[in-house]
Order: structure tokens, then sequence, then C-alpha cells
């Protein structure tokens, strides 16, 4: 069934009207451009070149339209979003037009004036991203100096400016082991929420799964270190738990469901149902430039392709849960399995979650991991051995 009404009855009534039907949050990509090289990357595999990506005005007006459509928050990403320039005249005209703005950055770019003159402009939300708090180890896995330093130099003129902040931390093998540091972290930090998000190997991750991978013991004992601080934390700080989906018996429901409640836009300006989308072929992604944000959401052919539950194979069709996760990650079935139609691997009813499973076991038993292939611009090599 599609839960989404036909462009026909949106456009026949005013915007506020669909507000019920419209997504919560938009992933404003302002670039591809990072000064860190992680191995786990959520960009594509071809990043969008600075040349390509949107000017201010069009930014300015992917804003003004998220607000008539009815979106809530816009979370300023990348890429770094404050190599931009202009990032000060976007948040300007998303404050304006009435969203919650959420910076997601890595920190090493920005400076203290900024980040005030960003507060003035109205940014309502600083997430900062940490790769360990193990100075040498950030460094390994971002192939950035000093980052570590500089991040928390950026949670101190967070928390002097009087600003919310979220400490985000992707978790993998060669992090997973400092998880009770990395939460201390970010209560030094006087963070407000911490995001304790275990990679999804897709895309660039997916090239490093063999060097990331942790043991299903190192995934138990995380989880249980999460539970233990959230209650220590309660009052104090709020985590969410991205959980591991190699390890697990049920899915995700990928972005609280394909195409219901979150949308990206490229820093070219495609608009993409997750931010992993463009490695599902066959999908058509239409551009802000050439058609209307809220056509694109309600009817874009990208959109509507795993929307509901009619598209479902089994046994996701007949699933009691077909509902609840939506049948999971379509990018992650397209990876594994070949068929973003495919029940997510993830789910023990999968005929390929055997395989799923024992490819996490095999990687993350080998004593010596493989070497990063890191993120850049320019085409990727695996770094010397050490």
């Amino acid at each position: 069934m599609n839960e989404i009404a036909p462009m026909e009855q949106f456009s026949e009534k005013p915007v506020v009207e669909a507000c019920a039907r419209a997504p919560v949050g938009l992933l404003a990509e302002l670039t591809h451009r990072c000064p860190l090289q992680c191995p786990y990357c959520s960009n594509p595999l071809e990043l969008d070149r600075v040349n390509s990506e949107l000017t201010t005005e069009q930014w300015q007006d992917v804003m003004r339209q998220a607000a008539e459509l009815g979106i809530l928050q816009i979370h300023l990403s990348g890429g770094e979003p404050t190599v931009r320039k202009d990032l000060e005249d976007i948040v300007e005209v998303a404050v304006k037009a009435g969203l919650y703005t959420n910076l997601i950055t890595a920190g090493v770019t920005l400076t203290r004036d900024r980040l005030a003159r960003l507060k003035d402009l109205g940014l309502d939300h600083v997430q900062l991203s940490i790769q360990d708090v193990d100075d040498a180890n950030a460094e390994k896995i971002s192939a950035y100096k000093n980052g570590l330093a500089k991040k928390r130099e950026v949670g101190q003129w967070v928390r002097e400016l009087e600003m919310p902040l979220t400490i985000n931390a992707p978790i993998h093998r060669l992090n997973i082991e400092n998880l009770p540091n990395i939460i201390d972290f970010a209560v030094e930090m006087g963070a407000g929420r911490i995001e304790v998000a275990n990679i999804q190997y897709y895309a660039w991750a997916l090239k490093n799964r063999a060097a990331l991978m942790p043991t299903r013991a190192q995934v138990l004992k995380s989880a249980e270190i999460v539970e233990a601080a959230k209650e220590r934390l309660k009052g104090i700080m709020v985590f969410d738990f991205v959980v591991p989906d190699y390890y697990a018996k049920t899915p995700k429901p990928c972005m609280g469901g394909w195409g219901r409640g979150v949308m990206n836009v490229t820093p070219q300006g495609r608009v993409l149902p997750c931010h992993a989308s463009e490695t599902v072929p066959g999908l058509v992604f239409d551009n802000v430039k050439d058609r209307p944000l809220a056509d694109i959401w309600l009817n874009g052919q990208a959109f509507q392709a795993y929307r509901g539950t009619s598209w479902m194979k089994e046994p996701c069709r007949s699933c009691p849960r077909a509902e609840i996760d939506f049948g999971g990650c379509r990018c992650q079935a397209m990876a594994f399995t070949g068929d973003a139609a495919n029940t997510d691997p993830a789910c023990k009813l999968s005929p390929h979650h055997d395989a799923f499973v024992a490819a996490a076991e095999s990687e993350s038993a080998e004593q010596t991991p493989p070497p990063f292939v890191y993120r850049r611009m320019s085409p990727a090599k695996a770094p010397a051995a050490e």
C-alpha cells in the first residue's frame, strides 16, 4: 500500500495542510569536500566536485521549500559543511524559514568566531563527530593530525556559547574497546546526547568491512556498556544506540521506513530517500534544480520504489513486522544479495542471513585486519604497510 497522498491531492490544498505527510527532517549535504579521510565515510563512491555544487541561492531555495513542505529539521552535513564559505547565508535563510538547524561537523575547520556568528544567526544545535578519544588512534582512523585536540576545543566553545551538543561516535573494530572512554568524553564536553553508531556496511564502508568489523563478543559487551551508562547518566545525557546489522536477528527500519520521514539532498541537488540510496541501480533521482521538493517527495520514482509494503517479496510481504521494519535496509539488501527488493539479510528469515552472519564472524576473527582504503576526493588507494 502507498501511505503517501498523490500529487494531485497535494496540489489541490495549501502545502501547510499536508504537513502530517511531510518528512520530519532533511539531510542537506552541502558538499562532499572534507579534510578527514575516514574509511567508513557514508558519502557515495563517486563524490560530487566543488564546481557541481548547488549555489548559495539554490541552497537557500531548498531551505524555503523544505519549510513550505512542512519539514521541521535541517541537518547541515557533508563532507564537512564548514568548508562552504556561504554556510552563514544558508543558515540565516533556514532559520528565517522557521527550521530547526543542526550542524553536523568534524569540527577541525571551525573557529570560535565563526561558531559564535552561526549561533547569533540562530543555529540551534551542533553535532560533533569523533573517531576515538585516543589521539593516535583517532589520527589513524581519520588520517588527520591533531584532530582530537581540535574537537576538544570545539566542544569547549559549544559549551561556552551555551549551545546544545551531540557527540557522534561511529563504532567499529578499532575503537569499540574505548567505548567507556568515548562516553566519558561526551560527558566531559557537556553533551546532552551521544550517538553510539555501529558502522553500516554499504558504499565506502563496505570497502573496509574486513578492517572495521568487530566480533560478536565485542558488540554484546558494547551493548552492556551502553545500557549501564544510560542508567548512570539518566537525566544528564540521552543515548542513541545504532545496533550493528551483521549480528542482528531483525532489521532496523530504513530511515524509519523508505520515503516515510527523511529525505536527503546531495551537493549537486539530487534528492534521495536515504544517503546511500544511489547504490541501488534503477532508481531515478530528481534534482531540486528541475522539480519542486514537494513533488519529488510525493511522486519521485526513487521515493515511490520502496515506499510502503506493496513492493515486498516473501517472506517480508506476509511478515507481521512488515509495517514495523518496512523490510529493513534496501541498500544493505542490494550490497549483500544483489537485489534491493530482497529481504534485508540482517533478518533471520532471509535466505541470505546465515552467509551474512558468517561474513562478519569470519572477518572479525582475523587477528590482523587489512589496511584501510581511505576516503579521498582523488582515486583511493590503500596506504602503505606500517
